[in-house]
């Protein structure tokens, strides 16, 4: 994994350090997540491998037939409105951690 140095103001610094404590991660992964967000990935799959692999991950891939229509509607409805309840799951399991 390489290495960046770069020079920032300390108003940039304070506001990415603050920014990246709210979210409940580190200056560099905040920092590494925005830089890969500034540029486009070569392949989307093979940036989420690379990614993954980065933390330690290694995800297979599978040739899986597209899903049945009426059973992704089925999902999508059982699921519907789920959303806000786990952001707070998300937001109190960072906070539990700090």
């Amino acid at each position: 994994m390489k290495q960046l140095i770069t020079r920032i103001d300390e108003d940039l610094h304070a506001r990415l350090k603050r920014r990246a404590a709210s979210e409940g991660r580190s200056v560099n992964a905040f920092v590494t997540d925005a830089l890969e967000h500034a540029v486009e990935p070569e392949d989307p799959r093979t940036e989420l491998r690379r990614r993954a692999a980065a933390r330690g991950i290694k995800l297979h891939h599978h040739d899986a037939p597209p899903p049945d229509p009426a059973r992704r509607a089925a999902v999508i409805a059982r699921t519907r409105g789920i959303g806000p309840i786990v952001d707070e799951f998300v937001i109190q399991a960072r906070r539990d951690r700090f």
